[in-house]
């Protein structure tokens, strides 16, 4: 299938989800051709093995790039700060987009990468308006990157549907404050699942697709996934240029994940060629990640009631599908991994003795659908000795309580090195990390999900010590999106200030500007909305 239709379409006719061929192998010398590069052109590299030029021409497509990371804050758009020099931990800073969280990197590209095709569709067929309306549920993040990363383009409108009431605050003023046309917000009366309810029935009716051509940026979107492979070489090239880095020294990548596609875009740049002994998987409490890696078996285990409560209301803990555990990092509170299957797919089709290229890929694909059967049938399956051993010849995993997750936090913060806080970078953020190093650690305020993976990292540090192994842990968004958690940490400590420390300039008086949302009733249906979004889509025309 073409790029720009797997790219459009996002989900497959049939549910299942794209994957690429194959996975290209690196160029000759491509270490010394891309080790100085800037990100923007690396990606470049990187993308091009995997987009034809015959799809999108080598000037297009790095413009779209260029586009798309000219709205980073930091001119490195990902760097890498030294946490703990004298373990080798080095964190890896993916929170300098427009919305301050890892999302950006990818929802930035996918954004222009929506308006060209369109444009294009359009300029070569006058006959007819090619228009997509893109559709998602989200519990805060997913929703604002989203909308950042199409808010103003072409031919491309955007509906966001998020549990009224149950996302941080921060979260639903950086969504509902944009005013472009063609973003739409839709405040549900509801939960989560509500919200993921109504968008399902959405993409099954075959009157909404017909007339309005859906389209979806969540993780399954293949594009996505492609976008992150590029911070796995711009972190590879930051440490081997640097002088912490020996030659014969190893790298470990440990990824804060609960939809798998984060660590995956990893998986794909190991199986490139990146030189990376391991992926850490670090999950918090909704931990089925990492039961798999420890077990075989690949199972959810629903809480409800009491069981399920935790984490903080005003960061966004309420916003879950059902049977999760509500935790201090709710971006990763989840009962499945979406992107998971993709992973099984190769784990299949890599161990299989079949003839052709074509049988190992009809195995691989009837093993996953006979597993995601048992997944939905039974609430779960177990994968042969065989293939979790696949599994782990790439990956490890670790499950992090939200105990420790404080303990992480407040240990950082309470490091040795006592910069001064109150100074600006000159990025547009404040500078709430040292710009000097210490024997131990550097004073260093984490969110909770960033928290998750050096927690990870410190236990991976027993099985793979320094000098001769680096750890490269990523950092998925600033502390200020998850304000009540760093508060619960540090808030007991007189020096914290979290005007001074944490708050971004950005998120100064958002709450006060104006917003644009429409609420909707819990009892609406599928036929209330596709009302609404024709009342919605007609007012877009109109603005």
């Amino acid at each position: 299938m073409p790029f720009e239709d797997v790219v459009l379409k996002g989900l497959a006719s049939d549910g299942g989800l794209f994957i690429s061929e194959e996975i290209p192998s690196l160029p000759n010398n491509w270490t010394e051709r891309w080790r100085h590069l800037p990100f923007a052109d690396l990606a470049y590299e990187v993308l091009s093995l995997y987009i034809s030029p015959s799809e999108i021409p080598a000037s297009d497509l790095k413009s779209i790039i260029d586009r798309s990371y000219s709205t980073f804050r930091h001119p490195s758009i990902a760097p890498l700060y030294p946490l703990a020099p004298s373990q080798n931990l080095q964190l890896l800073e993916l929170f300098h987009g427009p919305t301050f969280a890892f999302k950006d990197v990818a929802l930035q590209f996918l954004g222009n990468l929506f308006e060209y095709f369109l444009v294009r569709r359009n300029a070569s067929d006058t006959r007819s308006r090619h228009h997509l309306t893109v559709i998602g549920a989200t519990s805060g993040d997913t929703g604002s990157a989203a909308i950042y990363g199409l808010r103003g383009k072409k031919d491309v409108s955007v509906f966001i549907l998020h549990p009224k009431g149950r996302v941080s605050p921060i979260q639903e003023a950086q969504m509902t404050t944009v005013l472009d046309a063609n973003v739409h917000n839709l405040a549900v009366e509801g939960t989560f699942d509500d919200c993921q309810d109504m968008v399902k029935a959405l993409f099954a009716d075959p009157e909404t697709n017909a007339v309005h051509n859906l389209g979806a940026v969540n993780s399954i979107n293949w594009a996505r996934i492609l976008a992150q492979i590029t911070y796995y070489f711009h972190a590879y090239f930051s440490l081997i240029n640097s002088s912490s880095f020996k030659s014969g020294d190893k790298i470990r990548f440990v990824v804060p994940t609960g939809n798998f596609g984060d660590v995956l875009a990893g998986y794909f740049a190991k199986q490139m060629g990146l030189p990376v002994e391991k992926l850490v998987v670090a999950t918090n409490e909704n931990d089925i990640l990492d039961r798999f890696w420890k077990s075989g078996w690949y199972e959810k285990k629903p809480v409800h009631g009491e069981a399920a409560k935790g984490g903080l209301a005003s960061d966004g803990a309420k916003a879950h599908e059902d049977g999760a555990r509500e935790t201090l990092s709710p971006a990763m509170d989840i009962l499945v991994s979406s992107n998971f299957e993709r992973l099984l797919w190769f784990l299949v089709y890599q161990g299989s003795h079949a003839d052709t290229v074509q049988l190992r890929r009809e195995e691989a694909g009837q093993q996953v659908k006979s597993w995601l059967n048992e997944l939905k049938n039974s609430g779960g399956f177990g994968v042969s000795p065989e293939i979790l051993q696949a599994a782990k010849v790439d990956f490890e995993s670790e499950c992090i309580s939200d105990i420790t997750t404080i303990e992480t936090i407040k240990d950082f913060y309470n490091a040795s090195s006592q910069p001064d806080m109150t100074q600006s970078n000159g990025n547009g953020d404040r500078n709430y990390l040292t710009n000097g190093q210490s024997s131990q650690k550097a004073k260093y305020i984490l969110d909770p999900h960033s928290a998750i993976g050096v927690a990870a990292s410190l236990l991976s540090l027993i099985r793979a010590p320094p000098p001769s192994t680096h750890h490269i842990s990523l950092a998925t968004a600033h502390p200020a999106k998850f304000a009540s958690a760093v508060q619960l940490a540090l808030g007991e400590n007189e020096s914290f200030d979290f005007e001074k420390e944490v708050l971004p300039t950005e998120f100064v008086g958002l709450e006060k500007k104006e917003r644009r949302v429409r609420v909707v009733g819990k009892g609406e249906g599928l036929e209330g909305m596709r009302r609404i979004i024709g009342e919605e889509v007609k007012a877009e025309t109109q603005r």
